[in-house]
C-alpha cells in the first residue's frame, strides 16, 4: 500500500521546528546548525538560494519518450518544455531533449510498423492474449488428444482444473473433441447437455474411427460451461473418453485416426462410417408398425449409404492379402442394399420386417472379421453388437449405436 505524501515541507526527524525564512546575514549562527551552515530548504531569503526547479513538462517529455506506445506525446511536450525553460530559467533542458529524441525514434518506428502491417498483428496478439486471460479466468481448457487426471479422481460432478498426463500410462480421461456453442444468453443446463450429447457421440468417430478397438468399459463424458463461466465468455464443450464408472480410469490412448492408422485402414473405416451415419438416423419409434413411413425413409437412407460404401470400397486399391476378403464383403453389402431398397418400397409392415431381417443377415458382424484381420484392424466385435441387435458390420453397421436412441438396434423384429 502506498503512503500518501505529506501536505507540505516537513522538518527532518528529531529536530525542533525552524524559522521558515532562515537566518539573515549578520544575525549570528542559527540556533540549530546544519552540516553546511544553512537550512536545506527556503524561499529565496537565504544567501544560498535553492537551485531553479526542474520543468515539469521536461520530465513528462522524457517519460512519454520512454513509452513506445505514445511517442508523439513526448515529442510535443519536449518542444513546449524547451520554450518554458528559456522563459523561466528552469532546469530540465537535457530531459526535454532526451524525451524528444526518444519520441522521434518511437514515432519513426510506429510509422514503419503501420506501413508494414505489423500494428495489426501486434493488436491481434494483444487481443488474443486478453481473450486467453479472460477464458483462463472463466474455465480451464483441454485440447483434443490430451489425457488428464482430475483433482478428485472422478469424472462426475464439478471440475475446476485437471492435470495433463501422458496418454501412454494410466489416466482418468482422454479428450477426443472440442466444439464451441453459439454466443448469446446462457441457454440452460438442459440445452447444454443436449448439445453435448448430440455432438460428442458423433465426433467420437473422427477420433476413434475403429469402434471395435474401443474397450467395452469406456464411456463418453464431457466438460460443459457453467452459468458463471458462460458469463465470462466460456462457450467450449470438451468431449472425453472415460471409464464407465467415472473413476476406474483408462490406460493407453484410444486414438484411431489418420495419425495412427495406415491409408488402407483409414479407407476401410471411412467407408464404414458412411453406413454408420445412416444407421444412426433411424426413427425414434422403435417399432415399424408405429411409424412405417419413417422407417421406409430410413430404409432409403441406409440403401443409399450402402451404395456409397460399396463404391468407396471398390474404388480403393487394397493390399494383396485384403483384396479377396474385401471383395467378398462388397458382394454381401450389395445384396443388403437391395434388401433395404425393397423395404423402402413396401407398404406392409410384415414385408418390411422380412427385408430388414435379410439385410441384417447380410451385414452380420462376423462377415467382416476376415477383412479386418487382413487389414490389421480389431477383429473382435464389441459386446452387444450382434445380429439380433442390428449391429452387424458389413463395413460399418456395427457402429449403428444400438440402444443409443436412434440406431438400427432399436428396430424390433
Amino acid at each position: 500500500m502506498e503512503t500518501p505524501p505529506p501536505a507540505g515541507p516537513q522538518e527532518p526527524q528529531g529536530r525542533p521546528p525552524q524559522n521558515p525564512y532562515g537566518v539573515y546575514p549578520g544575525q549570528g549562527p542559527a540556533p540549530y546548525p546544519y552540516p553546511y551552515g544553512y537550512q536545506p530548504w527556503g524561499h529565496g531569503y537565504l544567501p544560498y538560494n535553492a537551485p531553479p526547479p526542474v520543468n515539469g513538462l521536461a520530465i513528462s517529455a522524457l517519460v512519454f519518450g520512454l513509452l513506445c506506445c505514445l511517442p508523439l506525446v513526448g515529442l510535443v511536450l519536449g518542444f513546449v518544455a524547451l520554450g518554458q525553460i528559456r522563459r523561466k530559467g528552469e532546469r530540465g533542458r537535457g530531459m526535454a531533449v532526451a524525451g524528444m529524441v526518444l519520441s522521434g525514434i518511437g514515432t519513426a518506428t510506429l510509422a514503419l510498423v503501420l506501413a508494414t502491417g505489423g500494428a495489426s498483428a501486434f493488436w491481434e496478439g494483444v487481443e488474443e492474449g486478453a481473450r486467453e486471460v479472460s477464458e483462463g479466468s472463466a474455465a480451464f481448457s483441454v485440447d483434443a488428444g490430451e489425457c488428464f487426471d482430475t483433482q478428485g479422481g472422478s469424472l462426475e460432478g464439478m471440475a475446476y482444473d485437471v492435470d495433463t498426463v501422458p496418454c501412454e500410462g494410466e489416466h482418468d480421461a482422454e479428450v477426443f473433441a472440442n466444439f464451441t456453442m453459439a454466443d448469446g444468453g446462457y441457454p440452460g443446463d438442459d440445452a447444454i447437455t443436449d448439445a453435448a450429447d448430440d455432438r460428442c457421440y458423433t465426433l467420437q468417430y473422427s477420433y476413434a474411427m475403429d469402434s471395435w478397438a474401443v474397450p467395452d468399459d469406456v464411456d463418453i463424458y464431457y466438460f460443459t460451461p457453467t452459468r458463471d463461466s458462460w458469463s465470462l465468455g466460456d462457450r467450449e464443450i470438451s468431449c472425453l473418453f472415460g471409464n464407465v464408472d467415472g473413476k476406474g480410469g483408462l490406460t493407453g490412448s484410444l486414438r484411431q485416426d489418420a495419425t495412427t492408422l495406415d491409408a488402407d485402414q483409414v479407407a476401410y473405416l471411412e467407408a464404414a462410417q458412411v453406413l454408420n451415419e445412416a444407421m444412426d438416423s433411424a426413427p425414434e419409434e422403435p417399432y415399424v408398425e408405429d411409424d412405417l413411413p419413417g422407417h421406409k425413409k430410413w430404409a432409403t437412407r441406409v440403401s443409399d449409404a450402402l451404395g456409397e460404401q460399396v463404391g468407396m470400397l471398390r474404388g480403393h486399391e487394397w493390399p494383396a492379402g485384403a483384396e479377396k476378403p474385401v471383395a467378398t464383403l462388397v458382394e454381401d453389402l450389395e445384396s443388403a442394399k437391395d434388401e433395404w431398397a425393397e423395404a423402402a418400397k413396401t407398404s406392409d409392415v410384415d414385408t418390411f420386417y422380412e427385408h430388414y431381417g435379410r439385410a441384417l443377415d447380410l451385414t452380420d458382424a462376423k462377415k467382416s472379421v476376415t477383412a479386418r484381420k487382413a487389414l490389421g484392424l480389431a477383429s473382435t466385435p464389441p459386446a452387444g453388437y450382434d445380429q439380433e441387435d442390428g449391429g452387424g458390420e458389413g463395413g460399418g453397421a456395427e457402429d449403428a449405436g444400438a440402444g443409443g436412441g436412434s440406431g438400427g438396434g432399436d428396430v424390433q423384429v
